[in-house]
């Protein structure tokens, strides 16, 4: 399924693949932007045609297609050139064009990629172009707010929230007797228990890769852990909090809730052909069910609170320019211009099945009227990595392993997590020098 694999391929071999190619770019001269002259009341400049990259290759392509089709027709100076590139490729793909003096105007970047991209200096800092658009943290969830700020400038415009949902079969929930949707860890177990005595085997899917590890630090905050340190020095979701989540995950295999060693996405596939009664997956899933599963009956709530408070892993796209060598005063206005138009029109991006970020677009008829918006309530409790330059490399060599390893039963939990917490720490380390010394940009 394409976006499945694209959101997971960004956050293994996206991560893997961009350092290398922007490490390999030391050598250029390091790319600047200018601010531009003032928008004012929309651009007035000569015919200009700026270039727009993004990963939106699954579902969300067609509703990002349209917003960029009705800015094009929108006015007669500006034409977006949009370039869709998988998310696999994209990081790749975009940083090494940014270095070899070809790269965009814009783009759109996972949340989790900032820090990283900023450190290697391939994204601008935005802390004036947001002032100039009146932007500020009021219209937009805090934690969605700060997740674009890196060594205390802003890089990225949030766009939009996504998170893991917890996705329901109403007809084998229904064939057990139940109506309501699990809010606590208890109520969640019984409803599992239920099903297996009405009949339903395997009621519910853990996998022990990709989306496993989402799950894992979902859990890990609501046993009121964190993954790493704030300040990048240190990998801590080895911490008993930590324990306790992937104990849990590794418990729906033993009590036979789940079958055992669930491929990656074997789970999402099950649910769609109805094997599965519950499972737990990004919202992104919201469009290929209604594609390819028409006549699956199901419902979309927020996970439940297995620990001692309500927490979900949640990623954001936000809008970025990118340096260049050449900064044209046309240019960017023209794509302040357009990202300006992005952000005033996020509410069409609800038919992305992605939750707008700015708080306004979540009160259209657009947002309101969608599958998502079930979701509402708990944008509050959707948590996101801390601000670290290359934690998504460290995660892919560690913590996605150690939750593998824990849920197929090769290791204890606590094992597990402590060999993968020490790995990921050493090369958190590294990471601290190589850009402390520059060595990343």
């Amino acid at each position: 399924m394409a976006r499945t694999i694209s959101r997971r391929d960004f956050l293994a071999l996206g991560a893997l693949a961009g350092a290398g190619t922007v490490l390999s770019a030391c050598g250029s001269p390091t790319p600047q932007v200018a601010l531009g002259p003032a928008l004012g009341d929309g651009y007035d400049g000569p015919p200009v045609t700026i270039e727009y990259w993004n990963g939106f290759t699954g579902g969300d392509g067609p509703a990002m297609r349209q917003l960029v089709e009705d800015f094009n027709n929108s006015q007669e100076l500006i034409t977006v050139r949009m370039n869709v590139v998988q998310w696999a490729q994209y990081y790749q793909r975009v940083i090494a064009a940014v270095h070899a003096g070809q790269g965009p105007d814009v783009g759109a970047m996972h949340v989790e990629q900032l820090a990283t991209q900023a450190a290697r200096q391939a994204i601008s800092p935005l802390d004036d172009v947001v002032a100039e658009f009146g932007l500020s943290q009021d219209e937009y969830p805090a934690q969605v707010w700060e997740a674009g700020i890196y060594n205390g400038h802003r890089y990225g415009i949030p766009f939009d929230v996504h998170s893991l949902g917890s996705y329901t079969n109403l007809d084998l929930v229904e064939q057990a007797g139940l109506t309501a949707t699990a809010a606590t860890g208890e109520e969640f177990e019984s409803n599992l228990q239920a099903m297996l005595d009405a009949g339903v085997a395997t009621p519910f899917w853990m996998p022990n890769r990709w989306p496993a590890h989402l799950i894992f630090l979902s859990l890990l905050w609501q046993f009121g852990g964190e993954p790493y340190a704030a300040d990048g020095s240190a990998a801590t979701f080895d911490s008993d909090a930590g324990v306790q989540a992937l104990t849990w995950m590794a418990e729906q295999v033993g009590k036979g809730f789940s079958p055992g060693n669930v491929a990656q996405d074997s789970q999402y596939t099950a649910f769609k052909n109805g094997e599965g009664a519950v499972t737990w997956d990004g919202i992104w899933q919201i469009n290929d069910l209604a594609s390819t599963a028409p006549d699956l009956r199901w419902s979309l709530a927020p996970l439940p609170t297995i620990g001692t408070e309500p927490a979900v892993w949640a990623n954001s796209h936000h809008l970025v320019m990118f340096r260049t060598r050449r900064p044209d005063d046309d240019r960017l206005a023209a794509t302040k211009t357009f990202v300006k138009y992005l952000v005033d029109n996020s509410d069409s991006w609800s038919a992305a099945g992605m939750i707008p970020a700015r708080s306004a677009a979540r009160q259209s008829p657009e947002f309101t009227g969608s599958p998502q918006a079930a979701l509402s309530d708990a944008i509050g409790t959707m948590r996101f990595l801390p601000p670290i330059a290359a934690v998504g490399e460290v995660q892919v060599q560690t913590l996605e392993t150690a939750v593998s390893n824990a849920v197929l039963g090769r290791d204890d939990p606590r094992s597990a997590l402590r060999a993968a917490a020490d790995q990921a720490t050493a090369i958190m380390e590294g990471n601290l020098r190589k850009f402390e010394r520059g060595e990343a940009a």
